[in-house]
Parts: C-alpha cells; sequence; structure tokens
C-alpha cells in the first residue's frame, strides 16, 4: 500500500512560512469489522423475521413476561393464609413485612437482591389489574401491604427499625429443665442476640470443645454487649398539625420514654438470659473442676516435702519462742527501769520545785521586813508561772542557781533573769508577771 502524503499548503495560506513536515503518515492496517449491540441484534431479528417495529417490540415483551414468570415459579414459594391476605393495610405496623415478601425464612438476613425479586414476584402475583384481568375481585388492600413491606425493607433506616422489634427473628432460650443439647439449644440464641451488635463479628457459644479462653470472652462479650437496637417503630405517630405544637411535643416526649423503658428492660433481659445460660453451662463446671484438681496437684506436690518443712517450722518456732521470751523478759526489765526513771525523774522534779518556791520563802519575797500578803499572792503567783511555762532541764539550771545564790538581790535577779528567757521564748508574756519582771 501507497505511503500518504500530506497535501501541499498554498503559497498565500499564513501557515504556509512556518509550517514544517516531520514525517509523512505511517501505513494503514486493515481491521475487521463485526456489528453488534442490542440495536443491531434487534434490526438484525426483524430483518430476518420480517417483522415491523411494533411487533418485534410486542413478541419481546411477551418474552420477557414469560422469562421472569419462570423465574418466579422456580423459586420456593411460602404459603399464603387468608389472615394475611385480608389484612388491613391500614395495620401496616403490626404485619410481618418479611412473610408479606415471602422471607420469613431468611428476615435480617436476606439480601437486597432478594427482597427486589420478591417484591416483584409478589407483585407479578397480586397486582390488582391482573386480578381483575383473570375475573377476580378488584381488591389491593395485600397489594398496598406488599408496597409498605417493599417500602420498609428497602429502606436501610427503615429496614433497621423494623428489624430491632422484629419477634419473628427472636429465638427463646429453652427452659432451665429443658432436656438436650445445650449448645444446639443455647447456640441459636445468641447468634440471634448477636445481630444487635455494634461490635462485629460476634463470638459464638462453642461446643464442649471450646477452650476456657473463648469461652470467657463469649461471657464478657455479651455482659458488655453493645447493643445498636432501637425501638422508634413502635413509636406512636406524631400528629402531623403545626398548629398543635404541644400535643406534638408530648407525643414526642412521650415517645423518647417509651423507647428508653424499652431500652432499659431489653438490656435487663438480655443480661438475665447471659446469667441463666452461664449458670447452666457445663463447661464452666469442666474448668472449675479442673482448677480444683490443679490446686489439688500443687497441695500434694507441696505436701511432699511437707514434714521436712514441718521440723524445720517446728525448730524456727522454739527459736522464735525463746526469743519472744528474751525479748519480753527485756522489755519488761526495761519498761521497770523506765518506770523507776520516770518516777526518780518526777521525785526530782519536785524537789527542784520545792527548791525554787522555798527559795523565795527564805528571801523574805525578796523585800525587808513585813510583806504584804497581796505581795506575797502576786510573787507566788508570778513563781508558779514560771514554774509551769519552764521545761525540766532549764528547771534544774534553774534550781541549781537559786541553791548557789545567798544574796537576795541577786536571787530575785536569777528570777527575772528566767522570766525574760521564757518571755522571750515565746511561752508566756510580759503583762503575765507582776513582780518578777525586768
Amino acid at each position: 500500500m501507497a505511503t500518504a502524503v500530506l497535501p501541499v499548503i498554498a503559497s498565500d495560506c499564513a501557515e504556509a512560512k512556518t509550517f514544517v513536515s516531520y514525517r509523512s503518515f505511517s501505513p494503514f492496517t486493515p481491521r475487521a469489522l463485526e456489528p453488534v449491540g442490542p440495536q443491531y441484534l434487534s434490526h438484525a431479528r426483524r430483518a430476518l423475521r420480517g417483522r415491523t417495529w411494533s411487533e418485534d417490540e410486542r413478541i419481546q415483551a411477551e418474552l420477557n413476561v414469560k422469562n421472569v414468570e419462570e423465574e418466579v415459579v422456580s423459586e420456593d414459594e411460602e404459603e399464603e393464609d387468608s389472615a394475611m391476605l385480608s389484612r388491613d393495610p391500614k395495620e401496616w405496623k403490626g404485619q410481618d413485612h418479611y412473610r408479606v415478601l415471602g422471607l420469613s425464612k431468611y428476615r435480617f438476613k436476606a439480601t437486597d437482591d432478594q427482597i427486589r425479586r420478591a417484591h416483584r414476584k409478589k407483585v407479578l402475583k397480586h397486582h390488582p389489574d391482573k386480578k381483575a384481568a383473570s375475573g377476580g375481585l378488584d381488591d389491593d388492600g395485600f397489594f398496598k401491604c406488599i408496597q409498605k413491606a417493599m417500602e420498609i425493607l428497602s429502606d436501610p433506616v427503615k429496614r433497621r427499625q423494623y428489624d430491632s422489634v422484629d419477634e419473628g427473628a427472636d429465638v427463646l432460650p429453652p427452659g432451665r429443665k429443658s432436656k438436650g443439647n445445650f449448645f444446639k439449644q443455647w447456640g441459636p440464641v445468641f447468634a440471634a442476640e448477636g445481630r444487635f451488635s455494634k461490635r462485629q463479628p460476634v463470638p459464638v457459644l462453642g461446643d464442649e470443645k471450646s477452650i476456657k479462653t473463648d469461652v470467657d470472652h463469649f461471657y464478657s462479650f455479651f455482659y458488655n454487649f453493645d447493643s445498636w437496637r432501637t425501638f422508634e417503630y413502635l413509636d406512636e405517630d406524631v400528629p402531623d398539625d403545626s398548629d398543635n405544637r404541644d400535643n406534638k411535643r408530648h407525643v414526642e416526649r412521650k415517645n423518647k420514654a417509651a423507647r428508653q423503658k424499652r431500652k432499659t428492660e431489653d438490656t435487663a433481659r438480655l443480661r438475665k438470659l447471659v446469667d441463666d445460660c452461664l449458670s447452666l453451662d457445663p463447661r464452666v463446671k469442666m474448668f472449675k473442676d479442673m482448677e480444683r484438681k490443679a490446686k489439688e496437684q500443687k497441695k500434694w506436690e507441696r505436701e511432699a516435702d511437707s514434714r521436712k518443712a514441718a521440723e524445720e517450722a517446728a525448730k524456727a518456732k522454739e527459736e522464735a519462742a525463746r526469743k519472744a521470751k528474751e525479748d519480753e523478759e527485756r522489755a519488761k526489765e526495761d519498761k521497770l527501769n523506765s518506770k523507776k526513771a520516770k518516777e526518780s525523774a518526777k521525785n526530782a522534779k519536785k524537789k527542784h520545785r520545792r527548791t525554787v518556791k522555798a527559795s523565795v520563802k527564805d528571801s523574805n519575797y525578796f523585800v525587808d521586813g513585813t510583806v504584804p500578803a497581796a505581795l506575797i499572792d502576786s510573787t507566788l503567783n508570778d513563781v508558779d508561772l514560771i514554774l509551769e511555762k519552764i521545761d525540766d532541764v532549764a528547771l534544774v539550771e534553774f534550781a541549781q542557781k537559786l541553791s548557789e545564790t545567798p544574796d537576795r538581790a541577786a536571787l530575785k535577779s536569777v528570777f527575772v533573769d528566767t522570766a525574760a528567757r521564757l518571755v522571750g521564748a515565746g511561752k508566756m508574756s510580759d503583762a503575765d508577771l507582776k513582780v518578777l519582771k525586768a
């Protein structure tokens, strides 16, 4: 195949002076083309069978309906009783939406695709136009129930609210005296309760071969269960009346209190459920027996050297008793000596106090001649105050100085100096003294 050449640019073109050709076109590559697509198939079908547009569309629509009906018939269909078919669509809150769509065996496990297919099946079966065409009664009550079920289950928020109160998915626990396999009876109960857990995955009950760690984790998980379960679905309908706001707020408060009460009751119910299961779990008793046997084994091992340890303990006890007796005798002796020392110190203190008071009396209360009674009282009060405030060591020195000072004036000076030191130490004030102050 010849190489394509770019056309020559006219000389009067503005780009003729600046245009530069670096290379020529690459060779063309032949490719085989095949018509595809739904439009081409539709055209080929009409051309092959000699149909018009309207004929082909009608025939294809009939085939699609037949395929859908065949698909519907091929699936298992739940039985529809007369009570469900005659439900009042206005009482939609009391209807079992999963059962209306034929999904009772799936319930909260039903996928979005299963819900869509079930809805399509029910619509094809119960559409009022189809009933009218087949000569049936033109009653669209159950059809409205189907539409309401689809509205609830196709909306994630509304479906979760309904799943929160769907009693059809609950599994009742066995009685405390129920016979049978514990794990087969209680396993489905907690599997059903686990659908409300915010934390996933939810641990399973297990079986008799489960290890203690897994069993402890299971009960800890459900004792600290974090539930997303809410009860808005059971709320009383709030009146859509903007003119009566007080009534609307009253209903909202009432609904909130009811939800909180149901939440509290549900928490208590689950707690009791876990308590009952734990009390009946055969593994718990088995683990306790194993722990008891392990303790007994350790005790037996410790008792292997018990005699030797007992002998050593007896010797140690005797030694401790001997030492304790010695310590007790020493303590008694120390206490006696301490008591004697205290008595001696007490007597010495009394003696020094007598010495102090005697020195005042012997010095005629520091005056010549007759001493007025008032002066005697004031002087003795000052002496008593000094004796009260002075400590034992200073009292000894004070009495020693008084005994070594025969002069009356010097004697009073000793009293005055001692009182001044006590005042300076903050043990008494100068105003407390009447006679012996500086």
